[in-house]
């Protein structure tokens, strides 16, 4: 992390666990930080809400942009209350999978960091608790890194501090940046629009729980 200290950060921000925990980790590592929240109908508009509300909280400048485009093109249980939410089977994917997410969230917040002169982007796409998402994975998130610098003829480096961690891990950084019990309480991951906990029937409430559980059992034997 040398020199990090000394540039600012752009944190493509939703509100829910992995996100949270990624701002805190870049306004650790980062003199400063703004954040990025992509306004897409998602399915809970209390997402949108949650991220404002902890941008608000940790005094972090906060840009919403519409990206409504996406929904109309790429409908999914995220976008539409008539789709249910299932895990792929089969090698499927999982209907709340929205094609070209990732790649367009990362390639606006690249144009807004350009034009703040800033050029340090994080990201808390994970491919170890990836859900079956192919845009979560490493090799895209470098393969699109090399691309917007050729797009826009600017050094970009988009940093993924959740990477390589399960959901246990990521909830052990949480805890090692002090902020285990705001994120839990604060942050909205659940596909049904619960904050904190959740609904803990969907898919995402139940990795986030069982991460969670599997930490505190870790952290409580090492005591």
């Amino acid at each position: 992390m040398f020199g990090l200290n000394k540039e600012i950060a752009l944190v493509v921000f939703s509100g829910g666990q992995d996100s949270t925990t990624c701002l805190f980790w870049a306004m650790k590592h980062f003199k400063g930080v703004e954040a990025v929240t992509f306004d897409y109908g998602q399915r809970h508009r209390a997402e949108i809400e949650c991220a404002q509300k902890i941008a608000a909280e940790q005094g972090i400048s906060h840009t919403i942009l519409d990206l409504s485009l996406l929904n109309q093109l790429a409908p999914s249980a995220l976008t539409r209350k008539d789709i249910e939410v299932r895990v792929g089977e089969n090698g499927s994917l999982p209907t709340t999978f929205v094609p070209g997410r990732n790649l367009l969230f990362l390639s606006f917040a690249a144009v807004l960091a350009r034009q703040k002169n800033i050029r340090h982007i994080v990201t808390g796409v994970c491919e170890t608790d990836f859900s079956g998402y192919p845009d979560c994975r490493d090799a895209f998130i470098k393969s699109l890194n090399v691309t917007i610098q050729l797009a826009m003829d600017y050094q970009f480096v988009i940093h993924t501090p959740l990477m390589w961690l399960n959901k246990a891990e990521t909830w052990q950084l949480a805890d090692e940046l002090g902020v285990l019990d705001y994120i839990r309480t604060n942050t909205l991951t659940c596909y049904h629009g619960v904050i904190g906990d959740g609904c803990g029937q969907c898919p995402a409430c139940r990795l986030r729980a069982a991460g969670l559980a599997a930490y505190l059992e870790q952290k409580g034997r090492t005591k």
